[in-house]
């Protein structure tokens, strides 16, 4: 995209998306782009402190801040659009969905080491791979792979809950990541015919708010499942009868 205002950060040598560069600001290249992570970077934070507050199992702590992590390296790439960022922005997704595979897996998994050891090596391997090239398609197609791999244990979670506000919010999982795939081919696939438009839509950053949620209600509907599984009585409560979050009640101990 052309730029309308002189940047900042030099030359653009990323990906670039259907939204022009440097229109409100020389210090950031795709505005819409990069203040649509905000909501996720909220939502994980609300993730985290109910997870911290009841006490979750780690998992769900790092699994927080992972988005966390994810939604901070996607502001920094569409604000400046560099290679480096981008990289630094890919990286953590393909992280992200191995560490959702092992909520998902581990718990009936035997060999409690094998799994974590194999997923450490294997994500160390794709951040060194990913260094070294370049592969835009590629990585699309192994990022798809890897949330494929996640759906079958998904519909399983699903189909033996019982739990009617747990099962809306995987239907909220399905709708919010549906819809926000949608946005991102639109905003990828048209974007000749959108620049020619009045108005953008700005697809890509429609597809990360819509993924923020996504994020939330997935590691919602996973601790609901999880504490389930623990035996701690969980029950989907909505802050000012509308919010989702997950309470537990732990058996007493004596």
């Amino acid at each position: 995209m052309a730029e309308a205002i002189s940047s900042f950060w030099g030359p653009v040598t990323s990906a670039e998306w259907c939204e022009k560069n440097y229109v409100y600001s020389s210090y950031i290249a795709e505005f819409f782009n990069t203040v649509s992570n905000i909501p996720g970077i909220l939502l994980a934070l609300i993730g985290l402190i109910n997870a911290l507050r009841q006490r979750f199992e780690k998992r769900f702590n790092v699994l927080h801040i992972s988005n966390m992590i994810l939604a901070i390296r996607s502001m920094l790439y569409h604000a400046i659009l560099q290679r480096m960022q981008q990289q630094g922005d890919e990286t953590p997704m393909v992280w992200e969905m191995l560490l959702y595979f092992y909520i998902l897996y581990s718990p009936d998994w035997h060999y409690r080491s094998v799994m974590p050891t194999f997923l450490f090596l294997y994500g160390a391997a794709f951040a060194i791979f990913h260094a070294l090239v370049r592969f835009e398609i590629g990585f699309k197609v192994h990022y798809v792979i890897l949330c494929l791999l996640c759906v079958p244990r998904m519909y399983k979670y699903y189909i033996y809950t019982k739990d009617a506000s747990a099962k809306r919010l995987a239907k909220l999982y399905l709708a919010t990541i549906s819809t926000g795939s949608l946005c991102w081919l639109f905003d990828r696939l048209f974007c000749n015919n959108i620049s020619q438009w009045y108005f953008n839509p700005e697809g890509h950053a429609l597809w990360h708010v819509l993924m923020g949620f996504n994020s939330y209600f997935s590691n919602t509907f996973l601790m609901f499942w999880r504490a389930q599984q623990l035996g701690w009585n969980p029950k989907v409560a909505h802050f000012m009868g509308v919010f989702p979050y997950v309470k537990i009640q732990k058996p007493k101990t004596h």
